[in-house]
């Protein structure tokens, strides 16, 4: 994983070049208070103030200089404002020329982000530190750019590498990291207590084996709060195979499982006084002698039966009996990440998560701490009218609505039959992707709806930082 631990330090007046922020309509008052030297170098260099543009401007001594930097608005930063900045800088230590980087502290450490797993960068360049007098926002800020690595780390990681297994030793990382208590089902005991778990992960190899990845912590006699996260590690649709082009991001089909476990790291790191309940079924939806079919009726946890109307809506069954054995605690909330339906995707585009729950309440909160930290996600309704969709004639349900329409809504009308009554619940259908670069943000696996979550859980059980 990256390591931002000495990307943000402490202002203690040490040697940095200076970064002077401006906007577009507080540039010509800027600029007239310049040299003309000043001017025209500000001129050569194209620079109207713009967001994500900056300009070098001389100082007086010949290794002396200086950074000017756009922003949309000089009032008000936001995460990604310096971003551009932390890419693009020569390596060295930087500090404000006034003011403060509040939020835009994250996209400082998020643009200094590296996945190099597999691939040295042969001309990389070194860190770039920003010095800061907000020393007790350092730590917050560090939290929140791990686990958005951890979950670009995990999801940009090939399905070679990131199966059950891995996983498991990546959610025993995390809680050993914060002395949590982790447990794994698999084999017998798979298929006896969650037999969809079981049903979609057995055609895989041995070595992939499916299991269901649990990870308590905190004070038993605070409130609960499940998280739940889909690790579907490779889908290649089982018997209803996908295309190849369809198959290629299949990696990420994880996102899930990575959403869920950095929101777990980040509750604990903040030390949230929550009982946090961690579920992750992990399975490789794969193809061989003994893969369910279409047709089949598979048991659940919960003990409906579901009929399988297409063995590419995996997602769901795995999630349906880590859905049951998360509401038989009795969680105050429960939330749940998945990279679940293209559907959404048609709907909401890879940007926004598609969120579903059964309370309003929640609903507003997710949206307003979207608003806040800029990690939005957009609401979509559980509109009961349309789970006549997933009726079977032979058993309880089917995984699969019928006629292609409103696939994301019945696909948490699937998962909804498997939330206990009265409990408040989010499901989070997450892209888990970004498809082109943006500032702080490069193009593979990425965290979204994340931030959005903790602030509301920071909101309800702790202290915003």
């Amino acid at each position: 994983m990256t390591d931002f631990s000495d990307l943000l330090k402490a202002d203690n007046n040490q040697p940095a070049r200076s970064i002077r922020i401006v906007d577009a309509q507080g540039l010509e008052a800027w600029l007239a208070s310049q040299p003309e030297r000043v001017r025209t170098l500000v001129a050569a260099q194209k620079f109207k103030g713009k967001a994500h543009e900056h300009a070098i401007l001389p100082g007086d001594d010949p290794a002396d200089w200086s950074v000017i930097a756009g922003v949309a608005s000089r009032e008000k930063l936001g995460p990604w404002c310096l971003a551009k900045l932390a890419e693009a800088l020569p390596e060295g230590t930087y500090r404000l020329a006034e003011g403060i980087a509040g939020p835009a502290m994250l996209g400082w450490l998020t643009a200094q982000y590296r996945f190099d797993r597999y691939r040295k960068e042969e001309n990389g360049s070194g860190v770039r530190v920003l010095l800061t007098g907000e020393v007790a926002q350092i730590e917050a800020a560090t939290r929140l750019a791990e686990a958005v690595a951890l979950v670009r780390d995990l999801v940009n990681t090939p399905a070679a590498d990131m199966g059950p297994g891995d996983l498991e030793a990546a959610a025993r990382r995390v809680a050993e990291r914060f002395d949590a208590e982790c447990k794994v089902t698999k084999g017998d005991a798979l298929e006896q207590g969650f037999p969809m778990i079981h049903a979609v992960g057995k055609a895989a190899d041995k070595s992939f084996a499916p299991r269901l990845i649990e990870l308590r912590w905190g004070d038993p006699k605070h409130p609960k709060i499940a998280i739940v996260g889909k690790g579907i590690c490779f889908d290649s649709g089982g018997l209803d195979i996908k295309p190849s082009s369809a198959m290629r991001l299949m990696k990420k089909d994880m996102g899930g499982a990575a959403h869920a476990m950095a929101l777990a790291q980040l509750i604990m790191g903040a030390r949230l006084p929550v009982r946090l309940h961690l579920l992750i079924p992990a399975a490789e939806n794969a193809v061989s002698g003994n893969a369910f079919r279409p047709g089949d009726i598979l048991q659940s946890r919960k003990g409906l039966t579901v009929e399988i109307g297409n063995t590419d809506a995996e997602g769901r069954l795995v999630l349906g009996d880590a859905l049951t054995l998360a509401g038989e605690d009795k969680p105050d909330l429960i939330i749940d990440y998945a990279t679940l339906t293209g559907a959404a995707r048609v709907a909401v585009g890879p940007d926004l998560p598609a969120l579903f729950t059964n309370d309003d309440a929640l609903a507003g909160e997710m949206d307003a701490a979207g608003g806040v930290v800029d990690d939005p996600t957009w609401r979509l309704p559980l509109w009961d009218g349309y789970a006549e969709m997933l009726k079977s004639d032979v058993a309880d349900i089917n995984n699969a609505g019928e006629g292609g329409f409103a696939g994301a809504i019945t696909a948490a009308l699937f998962l909804k039959r498997f939330v206990p009554e009265n409990t408040p619940w989010v499901h989070l259908d997450t892209f888990a992707w970004r498809p082109s670069s943006r500032p702080g943000r490069p193009k593979g696996g990425e965290a979204l709806g994340l931030r959005a979550a903790f602030y509301v859980l920071q909101g309800r059980y702790g202290h915003k930082k």
